[in-house]
Parts: structure tokens; C-alpha cells; sequence
């Protein structure tokens, strides 16, 4: 048996495929992202969508319902249905907390008024051999209110809020019964997708 030799050539310019790392934020992929509208434009969009209060409170269609599946669609319907009317539900408990602590909103009129005054002077500060502009300012206005929100009991009314807002707009999406007010015609718009 002979041996024989085989030379193969597998030289030549290859260059391996470009491979974006996986890990840590890619600032490319930052600017696909939607516009994301400001506060006053969600207000007024939201604003727009507000169900009348009166077909919101009225008591006649409050009902229990017979089994947990209905439960369910029922509240998930009341939730799409009324979901501005249950935001404003939301901001008005918050507003109510606002009033009934004199703390916090003492608190919180002050760092509005600090950084209304920093807007109005708009000097640049220095601070530890650094310039701030103003909004590095409000930035560290509202760091430093943290503690002091804190020990005038925000966390405890950030819960009481959230924990109000959940009993309350649960047990109107369970017991409203959206039937009462959603025909065929309005049902398929509200399914729709824009």
C-alpha cells in the first residue's frame, strides 16, 4: 500500500462574521423606541376617554355575577372600558393624601418653589470644583427631599394610595355589571385594535 501525500490550499482572506455584543445597552436600538409623550399630553388624551361620571356611579348595575369566569371577563371589560375613570379615581386618592398631610405637602411646595427659583436664576453652581447647571440643580434639590419625604410618612401614603386605589377600583370593575351598557355594536369597537 502506497501512501500518498494530499495537500490541501485553505489559505485566503476569511474573515469572521461581525457580532454585536450581547450584554449592556446598545444606544442604536435607543432611538427605534416611540415617541414618548409628555405628562400634559397624556392628561388631555386620557382626559379624552373619560367615561361619563354618571354611567361610572350608577348604582342600578351593581351586580354580583354567578361564576368566576364571568367575574373575570367582567373585570378585565370594566377595566378597558373605564380605564380613565379609574385613573382619575387614582389621582383623586392622591390628591386627597396631599391634603390630609401637611407634611408631605409642605414638603413637596417647597422643593416646587426651590426648583422654580433655580429655573428662574438659571446660574450654574459650583460644587465640588464642578459646574451644575439647573437641571443637575433640581436634580439634587429632589435627592435631598427624599429623607425629609420620608420622615414626613410618604412611603407609608405611597402604600395607602396604591393599597385604596386597588380595593376601590376592584371592587367596582367585579360588581359593575358592563352588560348593562355595552351592546353588541360598542363591544366590537372596544375590541378593535388601533
Amino acid at each position: 500500500m502506497e501512501e500518498t501525500d494530499v495537500h490541501i490550499d485553505v489559505s485566503g482572506n476569511m474573515e469572521p462574521p461581525k457580532q454585536e455584543p450581547k450584554t449592556g445597552f446598545n444606544m442604536s436600538s435607543f432611538a427605534s423606541f416611540a415617541r414618548i409623550p409628555n405628562m400634559w399630553d397624556l392628561l388631555r388624551l386620557t382626559r379624552q376617554n373619560v367615561r361619563p361620571w354618571s354611567e361610572f356611579l350608577q348604582t342600578s348595575n351593581f351586580k354580583t355575577v354567578a361564576n368566576v369566569p364571568r367575574l373575570t371577563n367582567r373585570i378585565i371589560r370594566n377595566l378597558g372600558y373605564f380605564q380613565s375613570n379609574y385613573l382619575f379615581v387614582f389621582l383623586g386618592l392622591i390628591v386627597y393624601c396631599l391634603l390630609t398631610s401637611p407634611l408631605i405637602l409642605i414638603v413637596l411646595g417647597g422643593v416646587f418653589y426651590a426648583c422654580y427659583k433655580i429655573k428662574q436664576a438659571n446660574a450654574p453652581v459650583a460644587f465640588f470644583s464642578r459646574q451644575l447647571n439647573t437641571n443637575q440643580q433640581c436634580i439634587a434639590v429632589n435627592i435631598a427631599s427624599v429623607p425629609l419625604l420620608y420622615l414626613a410618612g410618604a412611603g407609608a401614603v405611597m402604600f395607602w394610595v396604591l393599597g385604596a386605589s386597588f380595593f376601590v377600583i376592584s371592587l367596582h370593575a367585579a360588581f359593575y355589571n358592563i352588560d348593562a351598557i355595552v351592546t353588541e355594536d360598542t363591544e366590537s369597537f372596544l375590541t378593535e385594535t388601533v
